[in-house]
């Protein structure tokens, strides 16, 4: 379907407010599109945000008039000229199942010249919008208020590995859970160009979905695990939690960010696994029992769906590696990269070199890796090369406030050196530094405040071999499955929720988007590392960090881009999160600023944003419909086409109901520095495919291209 060009007025129904509309050259009330740009060459008209920007081509007073009054749209508001098509939106057929909820990244790979495949990750279930729109989508009821009614007594919690399996509740969860854990996972969908260049659906055989649910009831579809947390899963003796599968896994879920190798495999990253399954795992790398996860179905809430199944935590939060085109080759979790909260990957591959592999922690603290394979890349285009993911060495960053830096490896001779928390205190914060737990008898993390209580620590466990148990492969693999502690063990730089990994083509450099640098109660980023454009210790707005290796175990780092508004330094969007880089070695950025923060509701919907690399202003492409994050970034191989996954459209508010709208105010500064302030309306909720009040909302993923077919980037006149 093609998305029209409509005006939020019209879909509320406020006549009033249309009236406002129409003085716009008096009052200006704007909306994205509506104003003329100052004339410049540029490869796009920018879509106008709600706030002023450099890009916006407009003097300080035309600033102040154009944004006093602002009307947020619930659309996918694109440059004149551009045209966005949607490939696929949740309940859709995609094999012999359906297309997820809440699609992330998008895998692209040409076959052809002609023939594409697309993976899409789908990361978590937005409560309210699921379960309005299931039975419209999906076709069947699904009985998620009477489970919450039939939960509450206990607070919407219950643990399902002590329930019978005979009784009417275990049934309603059982409807539940499946229907939520179908739409989690990684598909495989086919794609074709048609005669105007443009990619369209191609149902083909190899068109496939694996959900969280894949292994339950047939054990040939089973995931298989590598490296050396096997050694973990087929231990007979350990201190946690068996659940008898050995080194098979069921299923896939919380897929969040990934990246797509040389050879044409996609890899696809766990993330916020610990919604529902248990993260803390033993010195011996066993995960705690289910139980310590329980299943939870509230109104606005459903998690623990691990629970409902014996789902072993130490099983999640790995790499993914699936083969588009090739259903019959088993899916693949690579330990040796790594568990911890997944969130990106970038894969460098160079002939004669061992592969590396980047990728980030998202969580507040979390660090960021590099996997350097032990053998070589002899030939970038052999699938063989996925069994360099096999075996190699973890590396996590060590950050020095002068721009250098170093990789220590996560080995079990690594001494053990963490970072101070009078770090944190000495900039004003409170940050804990999380570590594994002291008592070796018990799983997970212990919080330290206090630098004394940190050396005693470092006294008593003086390398990683002293906080991990086993011999060989078993005791390389506990530390990979709690890496996120063993690195905090060794001294691993805590950072500012890294988010994506990008190599630039040009250059080589590492592209890491940094989404926010505010502190949390299990940890912050380190304040001489992570600062705001004045100094600021805590910065929310985000940042992109370019990291050029200097060395075998060396690099040197510097921020490149600054979230925030203009007027504090910012490029006037806030919380990057995707990359993507195109042939010119310019940058693609999509937003993922919470819509539960009123401290970033300044600049709107999020969005997708090109910064160009001479240097000049940050250009909008789009921004999203109601609720929305915008994720997934990629280009296609003549770069014509740019696609988008948007998801949780309308996730607080659910379906918009006509007139549901909200007047807020802001305080903005034009670009002279004077200060005004902005009256905006504010949809509650999102209609977002189909436009039409009472429809509800559906994630979806979108092609974008010019009406003729020309390069995104093509220059625009004046």
């Amino acid at each position: 379907m093609t998305l029209p060009r409509r005006s939020v007025l019209s879909l509320l129904g406020l006549g009033g407010v249309a009236m406002v509309a129409a003085g716009a050259r008096q009052g200006h009330t704007a909306h994205a599109g509506d104003a003329p740009i100052h004339p410049a060459v540029r490869p796009f008209q920018p879509v106008r945000v709600p706030l002023p920007v450099d890009g916006d081509g407009l003097s300080g007073e035309e600033q102040q008039r154009w944004y006093k009054t602002v009307g947020i749209e619930d659309r996918l508001t694109l440059p004149e000229g551009f045209r966005a098509d949607v490939l696929a939106a949740w309940g859709d057929r995609l094999g012999t199942s359906r297309f997820g909820f809440n699609n992330d990244h998008l895998g692209f790979v040409h076959h052809s010249s002609d023939r594409a495949s697309m993976t899409v990750n789908f990361e978590y279930i937005s409560p309210t919008p699921w379960v309005e729109g299931f039975g419209d989508v999906v076709g069947r009821s699904l009985p998620y208020r009477e489970l919450v009614q039939a939960l509450a007594a206990h607070d919407g919690v219950i643990d399902c590995s002590a329930l019978d399996r005979d009784t009417a509740l275990w049934l309603v969860i059982r409807s539940v859970a499946d229907e939520a854990m179908t739409d989690l996972g990684i598909g495989v969908m086919s794609l074709k160009r048609n005669g105007d260049g443009a990619w369209v659906r191609e149902h083909a055989s190899h068109d496939r979905r694996i959900t969280g649910l894949t292994g339950l009831l047939d054990a040939s579809q089973r995931l298989v695990s590598t490296g050396p947390a096997v050694a973990v899963f087929q231990a007979t003796d350990r201190l946690g939690y068996d659940d008898g599968l050995g080194a098979e896994i069921i299923g896939s879920f919380a897929n969040c960010g990934g990246g797509i190798t040389p050879w044409g495999t996609v890899l696809s990253a766990e993330e916020n696994i610990q919604f529902q399954v248990p993260e803390p795992v033993f010195a011996d790398g066993s995960s705690v029992a289910p139980s310590e996860r329980p299943f939870v179905c509230r109104n606005k809430r459903i998690a623990g769906l691990g629970n409902v199944y014996g789902l072993a935590g130490n099983k999640y939060g790995w790499m993914v590696e699936v083969e588009p085109e090739a259903p019959d080759q088993p899916v693949r979790k690579h330990t040796a990269l790594g568990r911890f909260r997944h969130e990106a990957v970038a894969v460098r591959a160079e002939v004669g070199q061992p592969l590396q592999v980047y990728s980030g922690c998202d969580r507040r603290g979390g660090h960021l890796y590099r996997f350097v394979s032990s053998g070589v890349v002899l030939d970038l285009k052999d699938r063989a090369n996925s069994h360099l993911f096999e075996a190699g060495e973890l590396q996590v960053a060590r950050f020095h406030p002068d721009g250098s830096g170093v990789w220590l490896p996560l080995k079990p001779e690594t001494s053990v050196n963490p970072f101070h928390p009078s770090r944190f205190r000495q900039a004003g914060l409170s940050s804990p530094v999380e570590l594994p737990h002291s008592d070796r008898r018990r799983a997970g993390a212990e919080q330290f405040y206090d630098d004394a209580a940190v050396e005693a620590y470092r006294t008593r466990f003086s390398t990683l071999a002293d906080l991990y148990r086993g011999t060989g492969q078993a005791l390389q693999g506990a530390i990979v499955v709690d890496a996120h502690l063993a690195a905090s063990a060794i001294g691993a730089t805590p950072t500012a929720r890294p988010e994506d990994t990008k190599i630039d083509p040009l250059t080589g450099d590492l592209l890491i988007a940094f989404t926010s640098g505010y502190p949390g109660s299990n940890g912050g980023a380190d304040p001489a590392v992570f600062q705001g454009p004045q100094g600021q210790s805590s910065w929310g707005h985000g940042w992109v960090m370019r990291l050029g290796e200097t060395d075998t175990n060396a690099f040197s780092w510097r921020m490149a881009v600054t979230g925030g508004e203009p007027w504090s330094g910012g490029l006037g969007f806030a919380n990057p999160d995707n990359l993507a880089m195109d042939r010119l070695g310019n940058l693609w950025v999509v937003t993922d600023r919470s819509t539960s923060s009123s401290s970033s509701d300044v600049f709107g919907n999020n969005s997708c944003w090109l910064v160009p690399r001479d240097g000049s202003a940050a250009l909008c492409l789009a921004t999203g419909p109601m609720e929305c994050e915008l994720t997934g970034v990629c280009l296609d191989q003549l770069e014509t086409n740019l696609f988008l996954a948007v998801q949780h459209p309308g996730e607080a508010h659910g379906v918009l109901r006509k007139g549901a709208v909200d007047v807020r105010t802001h305080a903005m500064v034009d670009r002279n520095g004077k200060p005004f302030q902005q009256t905006r309306w504010v949809p509650r909720g999102s209609n977002w495919p189909a436009q039409a009040p009472g429809r509800p909302p559906r994630p979806g993923v979108v092609a974008i291209r010019r009406w003729g077919g020309a390069p995104i980037l093509m220059a625009s006149s004046p």
